[in-house]
């Protein structure tokens, strides 16, 4: 729900900066500003520094600024609406009223948390019910005790239970529907409970609430062994990490999160006494997920099942994800042994165990270095230039233009280390061949950044939007209304996009698109050659494509905030002024809301 800037800048007006941070942080005044040690890192001298005059807080250690209500959010981790609501009563202001479709929405939210509280509590307790023994009899197997069992609020749903009708009496059919915990028998009309005969994993938002569920079958046979919760209004599973409600409070001791695929994995890891992992629950790590967890945890360590399809879905995540590192945010990979996930490994070994295995991990360029060469004949030229190709181009797609260069350099070191002919040049006439070398490395490196030194990155999502529109219209179909809704920045690239969207929105098949867009050649030929998402989307299926596409909106509508951002942020240097800042703070917490 949006706030008034009327209303925000009330409760900036009656609480200082100051005043809300000395609740967490013990501050010492020095000059105009007061000082303290970082709420966000590890620190032994202070690098956090709080202005009341210019109404803001700045971390040199780990880049965190912001106002009250970012303060709040980040340290509390709580939403924007909370952290509104608190200040507000902070202030001694009457809480805000909303328009009726932000009222209507909240209430169904908060209709939602209940039935979902309601039911979580009542399957929590069936799991003690003497008739349902097989159910916690498993959990035991597990290796899980009680204190665990409480902590997840796990829970069991018994085959035809009569749950829905005690819902009934307090919810309406609709109400009960919008959860995604039941659905309708087509013969019979009557709603079943969609997690029948199942261990019930509470899914939870990063404040705590539950929104969803995994659900585990007891004993194996036709059913799917693991399930979840259908997507809802209040509950998108590229959103959702498994636990960061829990692991979060771990973020003040350590930068790292060890990253598994199950809920089982996560329970068992837990209930060791290592508190910060989580799952990706039931989905593809997804670029906002990953972005979630880089809020709080800078080293995420994925650590999938040692086995094949476990490794093989490692490096489709490091693949999809290695556009996004740079200096502050990095991605590691732990390798289970053949055969072995984290639940049986911390079994056999511990929890020293696991923590041994997870000091050997490997940063994310590494791990698909070392994952691309061990499937290829090391001896066989073909194969060494078709691995090089593969390598190069996915460097290519690194967001951080800096990073990028020497992540290539790095590869093309290595490359070069694979040919004979190359090896033994490096013996003769030493000096001469490593002035050859590096120049060579820094010749490529050079070329690269000569083809891209004019695109920003916000070209780069533009080019990347529409290549997916000129190659999926049935796709871009679907998103008419947010494609309508961007502009982009270049000219031209808007022009493209808008005859596409134009006549995908008067019903034009493929040709009549094509025939329309003759004249375009030297942008999309522009387009094809800078674009770095054919490479991601290689063997993709459409859902993957359309998540996608998603993203890229959305990040493209973060890149025009943040060039708004940046020329305030310049203007404020040179002239202090209070309409410019009060629109910097607004665009600073539109991006946090998002």
């Amino acid at each position: 729900m949006k706030y008034p800037k009327e209303y925000l800048d009330e409760i900036k007006l009656r609480l200082k900066v100051s005043q809300v941070v000395s609740k967490i942080v013990k501050l010492k005044k020095r000059g105009k500003e007061f000082i303290g040690l970082s709420p966000f890192k590890n620190e032994k001298s202070p690098s956090f520094t709080v202005n009341d005059e210019k109404e803001f807080y700045h971390c040199f250690s780990s880049g965190e600024h912001g106002n009250i209500f970012d303060f709040l959010m980040k340290t509390k981790s709580i939403g924007f609406g909370e952290a509104v609501k608190t200040l507000a009563a902070e202030a001694g202001m009457q809480p805000y009223r909303f328009s009726n479709f932000d009222r209507n929405k909240d209430l169904r939210f908060q209709t939602y948390k209940n039935i979902y509280k309601n039911y979580s509590n009542f399957f929590h307790q069936q799991l003690f019910n003497s008739n349902n023994k097989e159910a916690i009899e498993y959990l035991i197997s597990r290796g899980l005790n009680k204190n665990t069992i409480e902590e997840f609020q796990l829970g069991y749903v018994p085959w035809q239970n009569n749950f829905y009708e005690e819902l009934s009496k307090k919810y309406s059919e609709g109400e009960i529907s919008l959860t995604g915990l039941y659905y309708k028998n087509d013969k019979t009309g009557k709603f079943v409970d969609r997690f029948n005969s199942r261990i019930i994993f509470p899914v939870n938002n990063v404040n705590g609430d539950t929104v969803a569920f995994g659900g585990r079958i007891i004993q194996d046979g036709k059913l799917a062994k693991y399930i979840n919760s259908p997507e809802t209004e209040f509950y998108k599973k590229g959103n959702m990490i498994f636990n960061l409600d829990k692991a979060k409070d771990a973020r003040s001791e350590t930068n790292d999160v060890l990253i598994v695929e199950g809920y089982m994995d996560v329970v068992a890891v837990y209930s060791s006494g290592i508190k910060n992992v989580i799952a990706n629950s039931g989905t593809a790590l997804t670029e906002r997920q990953i972005g979630l967890i880089w809020r709080f945890f800078s080293n995420p360590i994925i650590c999938l099942d040692g086995d094949d399809s476990g490794q093989k879905a490692a490096l489709r995540i490091a693949e999809r994800l290695f556009p996004l590192i740079n200096d502050n945010n990095k991605i590691y990979f732990s390798v289970m042994p053949d055969g072995a996930d984290p639940d049986d490994y911390i079994k056999q070994n511990g929890k020293d165990g696991l923590i041994n295995l997870l000091k050997k991990k490997e940063i994310i360029q590494s791990f698909i270095w070392n994952f691309h060469l061990s499937k290829i004949d090391q001896n066989n030229p073909y194969e060494i230039s078709k691995f090089e190709k593969e390598i190069k181009n996915l460097t290519y797609t690194i967001q951080d233009e800096t990073l990028k260069k020497y992540v290539l350099e790095d590869f093309l070191e290595k490359i070069k280390k694979l040919t004979p002919i190359q090896t033994s040049k490096k013996n003769y006439n030493y000096f001469n061949f490593k002035k050859k070398k590096d120049y060579q490395i820094l010749k490529e490196t050079k070329i690269l950044h000569q083809k891209k030194e004019n695109l920003s990155k916000i070209q780069i999502i533009e080019f990347s939007i529409l290549f997916i529109i000129l190659n999926y219209f049935n796709i871009a179909l679907k998103k008419l209304e947010e494609l309508s809704e961007i502009v982009f920045l270049a000219d031209k690239n808007e022009s493209l996009k808008s005859i596409i969207i134009t006549s995908l929105s008067e019903g034009s098949n493929a040709e009549d698109i094509n025939s329309k867009i003759n004249g375009h050649e030297a942008i999309m030929k522009e387009i094809n050659e800078n674009s770095n998402i054919q490479i991601i989307i290689k063997n993709k299926t459409d859902q993957d494509v359309l998540i996608l596409l998603e993203e890229l909106i959305e990040e493209h509508k973060e890149q025009i905030n943040l060039r708004r951002i940046e020329s305030l942020e310049q203007k404020l240097i040179n002239n202090l002024d209070e309409n410019s800042y009060s629109e910097l703070i607004k665009l600073k917490s539109q991006l946090n809301r998002d």
